[in-house]
């Protein structure tokens, strides 16, 4: 068995770092998503409860809305 030559060993690097590339893409699409879906299902429960203007929820939006945008998890 023949060994493989550096540019097809590199070929095979090159593609297998963008496949990796693309799923880290995807993940991040759903990861940001999710963020997203969620986010706005609070405040569809704070405005359907009425407590859309109180303070706490403000707190509770700012937080939140931080927390979601600056976590690396």
């Amino acid at each position: 068995m023949a060994r493989k030559s550096i540019e097809e060993r590199l070929a095979q690097l090159d593609a297998q770092r963008k496949t990796l590339q693309a799923r880290l893409t995807k993940d991040e699409r759903a990861r940001d998503t999710r963020r997203k879906v969620l986010l706005g299902a609070l405040v569809l429960h704070r405005i359907e409860d009425g407590n859309a203007a109180s303070a706490d929820y403000l707190r509770d939006f700012t937080h939140l809305t931080w927390h979601l945008l600056w976590s690396t998890a």
